[in-house]
């Protein structure tokens, strides 16, 4: 005898207004506020997951192309399209890294550091996205992989189609 199908809950998503608010939470006139947006704008825009996130390197960007080259779930391989938002977000964060790294550190290739300039970790990533969840007044839990879901959902809502989005 087969038990019963348990329902399945919808995922948890941000509308469109909260995701805005989201966006312009971090404070651009500073480093850190750079990076937080860069790193908002590249959740929202390709759909990543926080692995793939932290995980990420200068080299893993083409620019001219808009793709990132992901390592994700059993290091497989795969591009996936950036918005020209989080393209410009990326390239203003750098800037201004550039400037203030100390000379022994310039050859990091990690994208995202910490104020220790290595690598930023997937725990303060999501110290992070609570910052600004609490900052924008939020009132629902939210993660790093419901920006994933947001990002599904807002494409499916504007025609994509549900298989390319699965992909």
């Amino acid at each position: 005898v087969r038990s019963p199908k348990r329902e399945r809950k919808l995922p948890n998503f941000l509308t469109s207004d909260e995701v805005l608010a989201l966006l312009e939470a971090p404070d651009k006139a500073t480093l850190k506020g750079r990076r937080d947006r860069a790193i908002l704008e590249t959740f929202y825009s390709s759909g990543l997951r926080i692995s793939e996130l932290v995980g990420l390197d200068i080299d893993d960007i083409d620019f001219m192309g808009e793709l990132l080259v992901l390592r994700g779930k059993g290091k497989k391989e795969r591009q996936v399209p950036i918005g020209p938002h989080a393209l410009q977000a990326i390239k203003a964060y750098l800037q201004s890294r550039g400037l203030q790294c100390p000379d022994d550190r310039r050859d990091e290739t990690a994208l995202f550091l910490n104020k220790s300039w290595a690598r930023l970790s997937d725990r303060s990533v999501r110290r992070m996205l609570d910052v600004y969840i609490a900052k924008c007044g939020l009132s629902h839990k939210v993660s790093p992989h419901t920006l994933r879901h947001t990002f599904a959902t807002h494409l499916l809502d504007n025609g994509a189609d549900l298989r390319s989005v699965q992909e």
